[in-house]
């Protein structure tokens, strides 16, 4: 069996949709004939943590840990415990002058991030090994790209083939525009992700949207690899109809942040629920915003109807799965957003829930959820149409669910692809 190092910064007990990736990848891989070996920091300063995601690591997988110094590690220090990741400062109304700072360093110093630091180390760490246990390919998955230059130099020295996996863009990265770049930076990010697009033996995307940007970028062929599902996450005995009830349950996973708006839905929610007397239950599961808190708590008919969990383990979030009739996808609202496919997309859809979603009506999500009959996705300016759908379902009962909606992105099938992909690079 041939081996492939995977160089990620996310690995459990990290949580996201990026460790997912990653994580069935790796398990199954060597059923294609590839026996992965994931390189990854001893020491990283992950945002969201689920350790019972250490126990869907494959039998076998070999991980390999480095230390990794992070200048974070040092802010904290400076600023005694407060903001973790210097990051969320953009999501502050009143920055300190410290914070400001923070933001600065980050976007045209740490370049290409924060982790660039862990390059050199772990270039001269993993050609050690590589003197007794060479590998057939190499793979790394970015963002951070940092994780990039590592696969970049590793190629120059070992000659190795080296696929180059991007969960969003670089240069042209909607978070870039946050953190104050100069030109100077932004030539710098630039230089590295033009050497990165011109040394990788594969490019390699997660949207159709961004696979067409880079391949202008690059002048060169990427290759799409979406996010999936992997139908052995459900829990036995999940059932794909929803059980009927008085009150009619939608429900949000993931993140509520700056660039992901739930004020239309909700606006549309109070107006076609505010006086009925259908009873209708919104739950948010996982981190939200404090600008939803705050409106949720100036609301009295909101803090009735919308239920806050806080942030769950994956296994717990099947339970809010199970009971919902309807899921709701909100999509970002920035220049990357007609690309975003949040891989929690293909669980929705493995689960045979209907989706209804806020975001671009044209974008690459949308048309995956439209071409599978899982749902629709409306603008978030349309709130007549967000009206309109509200009071269809509000008479409704639960639909019937559909459990192949999410087979054509079955985590298997994908593998595949990306084992035929690595195979081209042995035989070009």
């Amino acid at each position: 069996m041939k081996r492939v190092l995977i160089i990620t910064y996310y690995w459990p007990p990290s949580a996201g949709s990026g460790v997912q990736r990653w994580l069935k990848f790796s398990k199954f891989l060597p059923e294609f004939g590839w026996q992965p070996v994931i390189f990854t920091p001893e020491n990283p300063d992950f945002a969201l943590v689920d350790p019972s995601l250490e126990a869907k690591v494959a039998a076998g997988t070999e991980v390999l840990k480095f230390p990794i110094w992070e200048p974070y590690q040092l802010f904290r220090r400076i600023k005694k415990g407060g903001i973790k990741d210097p990051s969320r400062i953009l999501e502050q109304q009143n920055p300190s002058l410290l914070d400001q700072i923070a933001v600065w360093l980050r976007g045209n110093v740490l370049i290409p991030d924060p982790r660039r630091f862990w390059v050199k180390p772990s270039v001269e760490f993993l050609q050690r090994i590589w003197e007794d246990n060479a590998f057939e390919a190499i793979i790394t998955t970015g963002p951070p790209h940092s994780m990039h230059l590592i696969g970049r130099d590793l190629k120059r020295k070992t000659g190795t083939p080296w696929l180059a996996d991007f969960r969003d863009p670089w240069s042209a990265w909607e978070f870039l525009d946050t953190l104050k770049l100069t030109s100077f930076a932004r030539k710098k990010h630039r230089k590295l992700e033009t050497s990165v697009f011109r040394e990788a033996n594969v490019l390699v995307t997660i949207s159709p949207t961004f696979a067409r940007e880079m391949e202008q970028l690059a002048s060169r062929k990427v290759h799409l690899l979406t996010n999936g599902f992997d139908p052995e996450d459900l829990p036995a005995g999940f059932s794909p109809v929803s059980e009927p009830g008085e009150t009619l349950e939608i429900v949000y996973t993931g993140v509520i942040d700056s660039i992901r708006n739930p004020f239309p839905f909700l606006q549309a929610l109070k107006e076609v629920f505010g006086s009925s007397r259908n009873r209708v239950r919104l739950t948010f599961v996982g981190k939200v915003s404090q600008q939803l808190l705050d409106r949720i708590r100036e609301d009295d008919w909101l803090q009735e109807h919308v239920h806050l969990t806080g942030y769950l383990n994956h296994e717990a979030v099947f339970s809010y799965y199970e009971k919902a009739h309807r899921l709701l996808l909100i999509l970002t609202q920035t220049k990357n957003a007609r690309g975003n496919i949040p891989g929690k997309l293909f669980e929705y859809m493995a689960t045979g829930r209907e989706i209804i979603g806020l975001g671009d009506p044209e974008g690459d999500a949308a048309k995956i959820i439209a071409q599978a009959g899982a749902g629709k996705v409306l603008a978030h300016e349309d709130t007549a149409g967000l009206v309109r759908y509200l009071q269809e379902i509000r008479q409704l009962s639960p639909e019937e669910g559909r459990e192949d909606r999410g087979q054509p992105f079955h985590r298997r099938n994908l593998t595949r692809q990306l084992a035929e992909l690595l195979q081209g690079m042995q035989h070009p």
